[in-house]
């Protein structure tokens, strides 16, 4: 027989689906801190 009540795993699936992209947020705000920071030091040397 087919289930009643709630979807099956759709609050987990949401859930999942969010903290994926705060974590691809956050590696790409590293990843721009990194290359803001490589770019500083770069430039101090040049002067």
């Amino acid at each position: 027989m087919a289930k009643t009540g709630r979807d099956k795993n759709t609050k987990n699936k949401a859930k999942h689906s969010k903290l994926m992209v705060q974590k691809k947020n956050k590696k790409k705000e590293v990843e721009q801190l990194r290359k803001d920071r490589l770019k500083a030091i770069i430039k101090k040397a040049k002067e």
